[in-house]
């Protein structure tokens, strides 16, 4: 993931921004639930998880998720597998376990959104056999994708079935550095349910926009491959701490790297945080030592 990558992420002020003033509303609209937690990576296969498989492991998929409770299926963006596929994935994973599929680039890149409703027709009728174990869609827009196309989000909000979650990342800086821009986009999603990503990335700090529409959060954290990266994870421990006080329901957290070393580890090292601070249960996935 070369998006948001910088050359010297030392330089890099890293500190999360306060919370929007929205959140507090948001997260109290509904009973206060226990929150459910989802850590994982954004693929699976060995070449990318360094620092993971030990020696002859056959089937990377079993073995991943024997030891994180989800994925981030990028996979998927690419080209749009067919339906015996999803069966296979969903039939090989544990109880519990959530897959997290990426909209294809057809709909999102290629089309822009434009003129999609037999294609997102066709998608939803795939990713829908992963059956329980289908966690969040989620939609990433170009970073060309700029304010004057908004037509096109309201369209392809209002025709996604409301029964299967959503989440939306946009990336023009347009949808960022303008209020009115910024709050006509929240407002659409919060009214259709669809869940605001935040992405934490070197290089675009202005994607923290730290507004919940729901009471999910969906949460791309790309480490940087410094120092800074642990540390990082401690701040949003912090504020996933914070946002369980205030009533939120569901966090979804995927760590990738620009130069795939050691996302697993980071991982890992979310997950105990986590147990630490919020005093829970959630399994450690076992990795292999940094070479």
């Amino acid at each position: 993931m070369k998006f948001g990558q910088v050359t010297d992420p030392g330089k890099v002020d890293f500190t999360l921004p306060t919370d929007h003033p929205d959140n507090k509303r948001v997260l109290k609209n509904g009973p206060k639930v226990k929150p459910t937690f989802h850590v994982g990576c954004a693929k699976w296969n060995k070449t990318d998880l360094k620092n993971f498989y030990p020696k002859g492991v056959k089937d990377e998929l079993e073995y991943y998720a024997g030891h994180f409770n989800c994925i981030e299926l990028n996979a998927i963006f690419y080209r749009l597998f067919p339906v015996d596929q999803f069966l296979k994935w969903r039939d090989k994973t544990p109880a519990g376990f959530k897959f997290f599929p990426k909209i294809t680039q057809d709909i999102s890149h290629l089309k822009r959104l434009n003129g999609v409703e037999n294609i997102v027709d066709t998608y939803v009728h795939h990713v829908s056999h992963l059956g329980d174990k289908l966690g969040t869609v989620f939609l990433q827009l170009r970073e060309d994708f700029s304010p004057k196309d908004f037509n096109r989000i309201v369209q392809f909000v209002e025709y996604w079935p409301r029964e299967m979650q959503l989440a939306v990342e946009v990336r023009h800086p347009g949808w960022f550095d303008n209020a009115a821009v910024s709050n006509e986009l929240f407002h659409l999603l919060e009214s259709n349910g669809v869940t605001n990503v935040l992405v934490d990335t070197a290089g675009r700090r202005d994607m923290l926009h730290m507004r919940h529409t729901n009471r999910s959060t969906f949460i791309p954290y790309v480490g940087a491959n410094h120092p800074s990266d642990y540390q990082r994870l401690d701040e949003w421990v912090a504020r996933i701490s914070d946002w369980v006080k205030q009533g939120i329901n569901e966090i979804n957290f995927f760590v990738h790297q620009n130069i795939e070393l050691e996302s697993p580890l980071l991982s890992a090292y979310l997950i105990e945080q986590l147990n630490k601070k919020l005093t829970l249960e959630l399994k450690v996935p076992q990795t292999q030592k940094k070479k």
